[in-house]
C-alpha cells in the first residue's frame, strides 16, 4: 500500500480538481454536513493544515476544546476567500502537515475521502473512490474518535461488498465500501446503499 500521506494528497487533488468544474449554484448548496454548504466543506478541509502547534493549542484553548467549535472557526475563517482561493488554499495543502499527519495521515486521507463525498452525494455527482484510499479509510474509520464511527459501529460487523474489506462482530450490515464509510461517518444518505440485519440498528444510530 501506498503512504497515506501520498494517498491523502492525491485525494485532496482529486478533491481540488472536482471543485474546479463546480457552477456558482452548486458552491452555496448544502453539503451533507448540517449547516454547512459545499464551499464550507472545501474550506474546511485543509483549515487544520493551515495551523502550527501553538496556533492549534491555541485554538482549542479559545474553543473550550470543543472539536466542533474548533471546525466552525475554520470553516468561518475560510467564508471570507473566494471560491478561487478556496480551491487554491487546498492545492497548496494538499501534502498533509500538522496535526492531520498523526496516525501516519490517515486523519488527512480519512478527513477528505468523506467530505469529498460529502460533496459529491450532495450533488449528485457520485464517483468511484480509489480502492486503496477507500480501504485505507475503512481501515481507520472505526477508530478514528473524532468521528461517531467507533460508536456506530459497536456490535455491529460491516462487510464491504466491492473491496476486500470488513470489520466487527455481530448482526452484519453489508454493501459498498463508501456507503459504510459515510454511514458509518454518521451520515444517514449512506443507509440507501446498506442491507443486513444490523442495519436497522445502525440506522436508529445515525437517527437519534
Amino acid at each position: 500500500m501506498a503512504a497515506l500521506k501520498d494517498l491523502a494528497t492525491e485525494e485532496r487533488r482529486d478533491l481540488a480538481d472536482f471543485l474546479d468544474t463546480l457552477t456558482d449554484d452548486e458552491w452555496t448548496r448544502p453539503s451533507l454536513c448540517p449547516g454547512w454548504s459545499v464551499r464550507d466543506v472545501a474550506g474546511h478541509v485543509p483549515s487544520y493544515d493551515l495551523l502550527g502547534w501553538p496556533a492549534l493549542l491555541s485554538l482549542f484553548a479559545r474553543s473550550g476544546f470543543s472539536l466542533s467549535r474548533c471546525n466552525q472557526a475554520g470553516v468561518d475563517r475560510s467564508r471570507r476567500q473566494s471560491t478561487d482561493e478556496l480551491v487554491a488554499t487546498l492545492r497548496a495543502h494538499a501534502v498533509p502537515r500538522g496535526v492531520t499527519t498523526m496516525f501516519g495521515s490517515a486523519i488527512a486521507l480519512t478527513d477528505a475521502v468523506i467530505h469529498h463525498q460529502d460533496i459529491r452525494r450532495a450533488l449528485d455527482r457520485p464517483r468511484v473512490v480509489p480502492e486503496e484510499r477507500l480501504v485505507a479509510a475503512l481501515d481507520f474509520t472505526p477508530r478514528a474518535r473524532a468521528l461517531p464511527a467507533p460508536a456506530n459501529i459497536r456490535g455491529l460487523r460491516a462487510v464491504a461488498t466491492d473491496v476486500d474489506w470488513s470489520h466487527g462482530t455481530g448482526p452484519e450490515v453489508r454493501g459498498p465500501g463508501e456507503a459504510i464509510l459515510v454511514a458509518l461517518a454518521g451520515r444517514e444518505s449512506g443507509l440507501a446503499d446498506l442491507t443486513g440485519p444490523g442495519l436497522d440498528i445502525l440506522a436508529a444510530r445515525l437517527r437519534r
